[in-house]
């Protein structure tokens, strides 16, 4: 029975192992980010800028399909789920898997907002705000379109 307990144990602490180092392989540095990414792509998703609004590629599209990270291709967002917010950004009620993506606070600017990152790479997307659709959830998830690629379906 403890040689059964000490097995489990050990191959649960493996496997744990694995997936964290498969994780944390997920994240590269600036400089192999500056090597994958384009300059507005760096711009906006490492070094956490904004893009112009209005002034994007996804501000104001309206065809159906999915928006990706820029980065890794994850499946982000819903075209399902993208409303006109009259900000001049991408704007969307919920993230199609909310496990891809995290929100950690923000206090550049001389203030406090909830800043968007993918997950397994930390980098900057957008933010969120709780003036979105109340019939939806309430949430504006304010992205920059540097941060995406959009697929058609």
């Amino acid at each position: 029975m403890k040689k059964t307990f000490l097995i489990i144990v050990l191959l649960a602490t493996g496997i744990f192992s694995v997936q964290r180092t498969m994780a944390q392989s997920k994240k590269k540095t600036a400089a192999e980010w500056k090597k994958t990414l384009t300059p507005n792509q760096y711009e906006i998703m490492v070094e956490r800028g904004t893009e112009t609004p209005y002034k994007n590629a996804y501000w104001d599209n309206h065809e159906k399909g999915v928006y990706v990270s820029a980065a890794t291709g994850e499946v982000l967002f819903s075209s399902d789920d993208k409303y006109d917010s009259h900000t001049g950004w991408p704007s969307f009620v919920k993230a199609v898997d909310p496990s891809k993506i995290a929100i950690v606070q923000d206090n550049s600017f001389g203030m406090t907002r909830d800043e968007v990152v993918e997950k397994s790479t930390g980098l900057h997307l957008g933010h969120v705000f709780d003036d979105g659709p109340a019939d939806r959830g309430g949430k504006r998830y304010c992205m920059n379109s540097g941060a995406l690629k959009f697929i058609k379906k």
